[in-house]
């Protein structure tokens, strides 16, 4: 009897196996250009100031570790709930440098960036210098945001 069920575990296995390496074999095609595509896509949907625009550019399984909140996002309600209150600051993002890597699903951005605020009642804008890091992953069929950091620059601009 055992000998059996050590028979259909290794059975299974194996037919289990190349399922598995097709499945990993099979990367979405990305260039950097691919990639640093997917910022405009995230600043036009900051543009819309909907949250949902915003959210939907996100995995199912997001982490968002962003500069103006002390709180780690990481699921589609958190994330949404952050942007509810951060989009009413029309933001408007430029980058300022930028590292692309890419891998089968995933690829990363990495850099600064200058994300221009606009205070809802003066109407200032202030040009917040900051670190940030895309992380993202191929889901059903499109590239997702997986995470975000973003963290203000520690040293005033020279």
């Amino acid at each position: 009897m055992r000998n059996s069920i050590a028979l259909l575990a290794a059975a299974g296995t194996l037919m289990a196996a190349p399922a598995f390496a097709a499945e990993a074999a099979t990367c979405p095609t990305a260039t950097t250009a691919d990639v640093e595509a997917q910022f405009a896509r995230f600043n036009n949907a900051w543009a819309t100031g909907n949250p949902d625009t915003v959210t939907a550019l996100f995995t199912r399984e997001p982490v968002l570790l962003a500069t103006v909140s002390n709180t780690p996002r990481t699921d589609a309600a958190s994330v949404r709930d952050y942007f509810v209150g951060f989009l009413k600051a029309k933001p408007v993002g430029t980058i300022n440098t930028s590292t692309v890597e890419i891998d089968c699903n995933t690829a990363t951005r990495v850099g600064t960036w200058t994300v221009a605020l606009t205070d809802p009642n003066t109407g200032a804008v202030n040009n917040v210098r900051a670190r940030y890091s895309f992380i993202y992953r191929f889901e059903n069929g499109d590239w997702k945001i997986d995470h975000l950091h973003s963290s203000m620059m520690p040293e005033a601009a020279s």
